[in-house]
Formats: C-alpha cells, sequence, structure tokens
C-alpha cells in the first residue's frame, strides 16, 4: 500500500481522491484543510460554499455525500461552525457514517469502531493546527477488524435498510 508519513508520524494511506466541503461558516478554514488533504491524496474534491456568503448545510452535505455514493471517494470531511450540523444532514443518508471529531483520539476510534466514512469538523471550534491533527488522524485510521465491532457496524447497516418502516 502506497502510504505518506504525516508530520506526527502517522502512516496515511495515499488516496486517489477525498472529497472536501463546507459551508460559509468553515470557508475560512477551506483552503488550509485542502492543503492538508492534498497531501495525502492525487485529488482533492471540492465542493460547497466558495464565499463566506450563507449556504445552507444539508445542501453541501449532500453533493459532498454523493462522492461517496458514486465511488469517487471513500472519505469526505466536511467543514461547518461546530460540525454538528453537517454531521446531523451526513447521517441522514443511508451508508454514511458521520462524526464530530474536535481531537484525534475520537477521529481515529470513531474509523476505528463505528467504520465513519465522514469527519465533520467545527470550523469555529477547533483552530487549524489541530483540525490538521484530526483529519490526518481520521486518514490515517482503519476499521478494526475485531468481530464485536463489524458486528455493530452491520447493525448499524441495518438500521439504514429497515429506515423509514
Amino acid at each position: 500500500m502506497n502510504e505518506t508519513l504525516s508530520a506526527r508520524g502517522l502512516e496515511i494511506p495515499r488516496r486517489a481522491a477525498i472529497g472536501l466541503a463546507c459551508d460559509h461558516a468553515g470557508f475560512p478554514m477551506k483552503r488550509f484543510i485542502r492543503d492538508v488533504l492534498a497531501q495525502h491524496c492525487d485529488d482533492v474534491i471540492e465542493m460547497g460554499a466558495t464565499s463566506e456568503e450563507p449556504v445552507d448545510f444539508p445542501d453541501v452535505t449532500r453533493s459532498a455525500i454523493g462522492l461517496i455514493q458514486a465511488g469517487k471517494v471513500d472519505r469526505v470531511v466536511l467543514v461547518c461552525g461546530t460540525g454538528a450540523g453537517a454531521c446531523i444532514a451526513a447521517n441522514k443518508i443511508a451508508g454514511i457514517r458521520a462524526a464530530v471529531a474536535n481531537d484525534t483520539y475520537v477521529a481515529r476510534q470513531c474509523v476505528e469502531h463505528d467504520n465513519v466514512n465522514v469527519l465533520c469538523i467545527g470550523g469555529w471550534i477547533i483552530g487549524p493546527q489541530i483540525a490538521a491533527d484530526v483529519t490526518r488522524a481520521f486518514l490515517a485510521a482503519e476499521f478494526s477488524t475485531e468481530p464485536h465491532f463489524r458486528r455493530r457496524v452491520e447493525k448499524l447497516a441495518e438500521m439504514d435498510r429497515r429506515r423509514g418502516e
């Protein structure tokens, strides 16, 4: 596997593409996160706000999640004010497991235990350096092979399949 070593010593698998989207509240951090992602992939697919003019995070989130659904990326990073709105919107879509992570422990653990494929960052909550560390931890983490984590994520998938019943 082609990997890069981050500034924090993490082995991060190189990906063909990673999705990045933000609303207007996340826009000030977008360029910084794009530069972090670009170190670990061939293509950062950017969506969402292009300025601080208000946009609706559910629309931005739906577009970014479409990248996963279309098989163009396996991970997406969403940046909004707190991360919460984007996370709520992302988790409304079957097959998506999104988490807000404001520290590296959560960013790693949510992937290892819950197979999270969408990282939500609060641009108002954490600064650029912490956001970079959180993003790298998210990218470096891999879903555990332990049966109890696999069983739990399969139960989440079953919940997705039964949604609306």
